[in-house]
């Protein structure tokens, strides 16, 4: 089965393997039987607001400043983020947070020791059961993430103040981002 010649732009008829490429050819063709494929935007330096193009400067262009926030090894600036991973710009860069800490409440043993000496005198050596001892392990997992680059860092946590201080802090990174 061969195809008829096609006439290019000038008005001449081409053979089918001699066909001038086309806009039509250079995207990719969705599967007949499912949904379309994602395309991705062709260049990266700018991002879809509203179906129109807004140039973003390159991360490296953009300006140093003074560090107005730290969580863990990422650092906050008012026009840069700076990550081991590298650098990306605040504007329309997405943070997210998750505690991952866990906080145990036991009887101490000096409080056990305590209410069986006391037991043995008086009834009030039971009231030493009532002393809890509360440690809490495990980290603050906070996620950054600008375009298709993420960079994760895990803060770690040794008590409930420790958990609020880094969620404090990625609010606040939050609205220098915005």
């Amino acid at each position: 089965m061969t195809q008829p010649p096609l006439p290019d732009e000038n008005g001449q008829q081409l053979e089918p393997f001699q066909q001038q490429p086309g806009p039509q050819d250079q995207l990719p063709t969705a599967p007949q039987y499912g949904a379309p494929q994602y395309q991705p935007p062709q260049n990266p330096q700018y991002q879809q607001v509203q179906g129109q193009p807004v140039p973003q400067p390159p991360a490296q262009a953009l300006p140093a400043g003074p560090v107005l926030v730290t969580i863990g090894d990422i650092s906050v600036e008012q026009y840069r983020i700076v990550t081991p991973a590298g650098v990306l710009p605040t504007q329309g860069t997405n943070w997210s947070a998750m505690d991952m800490t866990r906080t145990e409440e036991k009887i101490p043993a000096y409080a056990i020791v305590l209410a069986i000496i006391f037991f043995l005198f008086c009834l009030l050596g039971l009231l030493f059961l009532l002393i809890k001892e509360r440690k809490t392990t495990g980290f603050v997992q906070v996620t950054v993430q600008h375009g298709a680059r993420t960079h994760n860092t895990h803060v770690a946590a040794a008590n409930q103040t420790q958990v609020a201080d880094t969620l404090a802090r990625v609010n606040y990174a939050r609205t220098l981002c915005v």
